[in-house]
């Protein structure tokens, strides 16, 4: 997927207010080439760290809310740092990791550049990170609450009451059916067949 450089005033765009100034001191501390990338479904962003004369390399999607886009960048500066400790001695996701993410959160979260929704919901993230942004699910529920563009009667199917019809982006459909730990099964009406849905799968509510 082809990946757009920006000048580091232009972050200003993807960033919310305050988060700015100590973003560039860690982008020009650790020497980052930083590209914002086209919206891609399998990641939100990705971390390469530095080969022999050359710069770490991170990539955040653009089409992210401004407060995802910023806790994007700092799971993957987590990454970078991670790997200016202890290279490739220890496990991309593993308690090192962790540590410094949850610090970077904490520095962040003081500075109040987050709503309060977001700060509360970030509690459990500080305390235990998932790897993934999909182990994050309640965390994405909140941040996707402030996302610009919004698909007049869609919703998330976390967000739909239990037996409500709806309709796939594919045009099937579907009731909504029990949460199973953090997948919901869900019907579809045509031929009777249970499936596994994300709770932040977008969908349109159809009339019951």
């Amino acid at each position: 997927m082809a990946k757009v450089e920006h000048p580091l005033h232009a972050l200003n765009a993807y960033l919310p207010v305050g988060s700015f100034d100590p973003v560039v001191h860690l982008i020009n501390q650790y020497k980052v080439h930083l590209t914002v990338s086209k919206a891609r479904k399998s990641v939100l962003g990705d971390y390469r760290h530095a080969g022999i004369g050359a710069n770490h390399k991170i990539s955040v999607n653009g089409n992210l809310n401004q407060y995802e886009f910023l806790l994007t960048l700092l799971h993957e500066l987590a990454h970078l740092l991670c790997f200016e400790q202890f290279k490739n001695r220890v496990e991309a996701h593993g308690k090192e990791w962790k540590k410094i993410y949850s610090e970077l959160l904490i520095q962040f979260v003081q500075m109040d550049v987050f709503p309060t929704d977001i700060q509360k919901s970030l509690k459990k993230t500080i305390l235990n990170p998932a790897a993934t942004a999909n182990g994050e699910t309640a965390l994405l529920l909140v941040l996707r609450k402030y996302n610009t563009k919004i698909n007049v009667g869609h919703t998330f199917v976390a967000h739909l009451a239990e037996g409500v019809l709806f309709e796939s982006l594919q045009g099937r459909i579907f009731r909504r059916g029990k949460k199973r730990r953090i997948r919901i099964e869900c019907i579809e009406v045509a031929t009777g067949h249970v499936y596994s849905f994300s709770a932040l799968t977008e969908v349109k509510v159809l009339p019951s």
